[in-house]
């Protein structure tokens, strides 16, 4: 079974600094302590993303700067 990866750098998200931050998953995760572990699993993932899609929870608002 070969795993997914997904790597996020804030710093090339054409919404960086933007209103949108502050309602970003991805905030939510670096934004935790250090001893705070977050693990989520495929199945959780998926049903992020069902979520998201129904409009019941923020998406991934990462969108990677062209060029």
């Amino acid at each position: 079974m070969s795993e997914r990866t997904i790597s996020i750098d804030c710093g090339t998200c054409v919404m960086h600094a933007s209103e949108a931050c502050a309602d970003c998953v991805v905030s939510f995760v670096v934004g935790r302590e250090p001893d705070e572990a977050l693990v989520v699993d495929a199945a959780e993932a998926r049903a992020l993303r069902l979520l998201a899609g129904g409009g019941l929870v923020p998406s991934l608002r990462h969108l990677p700067r062209s060029g």
